[in-house]
């Protein structure tokens, strides 16, 4: 049976005491024997399944996302990847992901609480320190980073970690209402838009022109610096407007809250009945999938035209993938807890506790693939070809992550990332 950590029935969200908690002056990064093997599980879950999104913006013009007709061909099995892998994946592991951060605000700062008295400091230090690994991560190597936004949003978050899950989970709701009241208004309000406005949208972003989709293919087929001349704006725009008019840190926000809701109760520790989680998985994926792909008709039913489909067209999934997401970590906790997959199960949990460095491998490796300082295949490979860059990366990581961890105590950027937020050097060879 795999090793699974559990909490006192008194606090689903409480650490054990142990002699290392008893000494403030020595707190260091979590152990191994006291890591939470679903979390671990469930995020190199989400790790590998975020790559199956961000693959398309690697490989192709950043319009090729939101609207598949923008670039690349549909026919048969591009199509059949295009559709599998948004009504299946799109925003349902970023969602996962930051579940997993909302609950790891909480685990954190209870067990440095307990240890010290306050968590503030260690807190904010560890978002600083990310928030500018994000920036670093956007502006040099790809624009679609979402660690700047986790490290933003746990800084506010923070501040309502004491708060009972049914406030949790009401503020969340409440943040998912906002953000898709925003993007419903705009869709509202666009008709009333000058004529020259909305043209000027679609030929740009929705279905952009062919000197502009040039001009993006010869960005990024050229070299690092002729990148940053659309990498730059394209990061910084995620940063602002999508981070707050777009509902992207809004989404973000009340994933968070809901994974600290979910771990306060016990949910993401596999604590939970087996017919808990398949109710979970049943009920989330089931109408997730369905809303998803009631969403994708409605598009094409509406000929992928921008003024229905740039914001009314996204609203399905929208609710759809935080639905979904909850389905999925039904799935994943209940193989935790009949360890049913055991060799899997514990190759996930070594990719999960190197989430950070996969995460920024996962960029390296494709832009080194696909960007002009590599091997320049930017704007080349078809979304069939795309699937199998993802195998063979998965392939990768399932394989190298519990080899490194034979050898070292965690991933090198974590190392890195734990070493500046507890301001001394970390063991990092066992």
């Amino acid at each position: 049976m795999t090793k699974q950590r559990r909490f006192p029935a008194f606090s689903p969200y409480a650490t054990r005491a142990s002699s290392r908690d008893a000494l403030p002056a020595s707190l260091a990064p979590i152990t191994e024997d006291d890591r939470i093997v679903s979390l671990d599980v469930l995020r190199g879950f989400a790790v590998l399944g975020i790559l199956v999104l961000n693959i398309q913006s690697f490989a192709m013009v950043g319009s090729a996302y939101i609207n598949p007709n923008a670039y690349g061909s549909l026919d048969g099995a591009n199509g059949w990847v295009w559709h599998l892998t948004h009504v299946l994946g799109d925003q349902k592991f970023m969602s996962i992901f930051s579940m997993l951060f909302g609950a790891g605000i909480v685990l954190m700062t209870t067990r440095t609480m307990a240890a010290t008295g306050r968590s503030a400091e260690l807190h904010y230090r560890r978002m600083g320190w990310l928030l500018l690994v994000g920036l670093l991560h956007a502006h040099l190597l790809w624009y679609g980073d979402i660690l700047f936004t986790f490290a933003l949003c746990g800084m506010v978050l923070y501040l309502l970690r004491r708060l009972p899950p049914v406030w949790l989970f009401v503020l969340a709701f409440v943040c998912l209402l906002v953000a898709s009241g925003i993007s419903v208004f705009f869709g509202y309000s666009m008709p009333y838009w000058p004529e020259e406005q909305v043209q000027t949208l679609n030929d740009e972003t929705w279905f952009p022109l062919a000197e502009i989709v040039q001009a993006e293919l010869n960005a990024y087929r050229g070299g690092w610096f002729e990148q940053m001349y659309k990498r730059v704006p394209a990061a910084f725009f995620f940063e602002t407007f999508l981070l707050v008019l777009g509902g992207f840190g809004l989404k973000a926000a009340a994933m968070m809250l809901t994974g600290m809701g979910l771990f306060k109760l016990g949910v993401l520790s596999a604590a939970r009945s087996a017919k808990t989680y398949a109710l979970m998985a049943v009920i989330g994926l089931g109408i997730g999938f369905a809303m998803a792909e009631f969403g994708v008709r409605q598009n094409i039913a509406h000929d992928w035209e921008i003024e229905y489909s740039f914001y009314y067209g996204t609203q399905y999934n929208f609710w759809g993938s935080a639905v979904a997401s909850i389905g999925y970590v039904g799935v994943v906790m209940l193989v935790v807890k009949l360890n049913v997959l055991g060799v899997l199960t514990r190759t996930l949990s070594a990719v999960g506790r190197m989430a950070l460095t996969n995460y920024l491998m996962q960029t390296i490796i494709c832009t080194t693939i696909f960007y002009g300082h590599g091997f320049g295949q930017f704007g080349h490979l078809e979304r069939i070809e795309q699937v199998g860059v993802v195998a063979a990366i998965w392939a990768a990581q399932l394989i190298w992550s519990p080899l490194w961890l034979k050898h070292y105590r965690m991933g090198p950027f974590e190392w890195v990332w734990r070493s500046l937020s507890y301001w001394r050097m970390q063991p990092l060879r066992r």
